[in-house]
């Protein structure tokens, strides 16, 4: 039998689609089925109706020469993980609402999510395509995939703040990317008890 060097060789885009792929679809299709789309994204709408007035209050207290940041979650809070069931995922638009509110008056839009590098780059491709403005997006290298989620962001939203950013809100749909302060106040949306990764 011959041997064909090609057929061994693994490229980081056929990995990356293939991670891609696998994120795009639920892991249990009988989660999937719990909670519908409709209701996911009414309750993104109030959480994100309470969130708007709040930030346009505070872009307009903003100190002089303050630089203002949000931080994001990417699944299921910008991104349609568990309902976007193809690539490019399409965006969550409650939240793309207020991210688009917010980068028009100055605001930077960082990314910190679990999702590993491997991915980063049709991560990044994802959210431009969708619309977000990405000032910077942080991945899990592999060494961080042995760390605790919420330590992981904890320290990113640090690594944030060290670059002279205030993070005037937080937005993500679990405890991991809420707790651990450096945050002037976050918002969760929902993930119906761990069915929404």
């Amino acid at each position: 039998m011959t041997r064909r060097p090609w057929a061994r060789r693994v490229t980081v885009t056929a990995v990356s689609a293939a991670a891609l792929a696998a994120m795009a679809t639920p892991a249990d299709a009988a989660t999937a089925t719990k909670v519908d789309y409709a209701t996911w994204q009414q309750d993104c709408q109030t959480v994100m109706g309470q969130a708007l007035p709040y930030l346009k209050d505070r872009i307009d207290d903003a100190k002089p020469g303050e630089k203002q940041a949000i931080v994001f979650d990417i699944d299921n809070t910008t991104l349609e993980t568990d309902f976007g069931f193809s690539y490019p995922q399409p965006a969550n638009k409650p939240v793309l609402n207020v991210a688009k509110y917010a980068q028009e008056h100055g605001v930077s839009l960082f990314f910190v999510t679990a999702r590993p590098g491997i991915i980063a780059a049709p991560t990044e491709f994802n959210l431009e395509y969708d619309g977000y403005d990405v000032s910077g997006l942080y991945v899990r290298g592999f060494f961080d995939l042995f760390k605790d989620v919420a330590a992981y962001k904890t320290a990113q939203r640090v690594a944030i703040e060290n670059k002279g950013y205030t993070i005037v809100a937080n937005i993500g749909n679990s405890a991991t990317d809420l707790s651990g302060g450096h945050a002037e106040k976050t918002f969760k949306l929902p993930d119906y008890d761990g069915q929404l990764s």
